[in-house]
């Protein structure tokens, strides 16, 4: 199975490089407690996983009620394992090797069809703000924004709640991840740069709440 935790901790750097948050589970078991918990937009399941494999946590999680997209890796070939694996309720699946760009390409396909499933749409617009969820692009009036991944990341939880108070740790949790145990002031830092770069009155601080994104303008 090392080859399997060896891959599965070079797709988390790569996607934690996109600006995803990213949490990495070697063990069925634990993914289909870890995703049963219902705070993740996407669940990326090798089929060759120890103690549960990939199909039966994700049958698990369907039979559960889970609707959080699924995409399933394998290393087998043939029309019996993709239907096996899209009958249990996967979203899509990618058999083994495939390239690093199709994955990025796929998972964003799926965070991009359940924003849509849910009603919303990937550009946000906030007077002069605009941003693009699906191409990962900002725009303030006519002028692109060049943002990094985190930046961008720590807006997009923001514009997805914009006129809400977004707590520190909710923008902890979902552009970091559960095991960061690194100063929380991290958020601060980042919504000072998004500040400088954007417009100072652009994100509110809500003393002991946390912070909204204005949609006066």
């Amino acid at each position: 199975m090392e080859d399997e935790k060896r891959l599965a901790v070079s797709l988390a750097k790569g996607l934690t490089a996109e600006g995803y948050a990213v949490d990495v589970v070697h063990d069925g078991l634990e993914g289909l407690h870890r995703a049963g918990e219902g705070v993740y937009d996407l669940v990326i399941l090798d089929i060759m996983l120890p103690g549960l494999n990939g199909y039966r946590v994700c049958a698990a999680l369907r039979a559960a009620g889970h609707d959080v997209p699924i995409l399933m890796l394998t290393a087998k070939d043939g029309e019996y394992d993709e239907a096996e694996g899209l009958d249990t309720g996967a979203d899509d699946y990618l058999t083994k090797p495939f390239s690093y760009v199709v994955l990025v390409a796929r998972v964003k396909a799926l965070l991009r069809r359940r924003g849509q499933g849910t009603g919303a749409s990937p550009v946000h617009v906030h007077g002069d703000l605009r941003v693009d969820t699906a191409a990962r692009r900002v725009f303030l009036g006519e002028d692109e924004v060049a943002l990094t991944a985190k930046e961008f990341a720590v807006l997009e939880q923001l514009v997805v709640r914009a006129g809400q108070v977004v707590s520190k740790a909710e923008i902890l949790e979902h552009v970091w991840d559960f095991a960061y145990d690194g100063d929380p002031n991290i958020v601060e830092v980042y919504v000072s740069a998004l500040r400088r770069k954007l417009r100072a009155g652009l994100i509110r601080t809500v003393r002991g709440a946390g912070y909204r994104l204005e949609t006066g303008r």
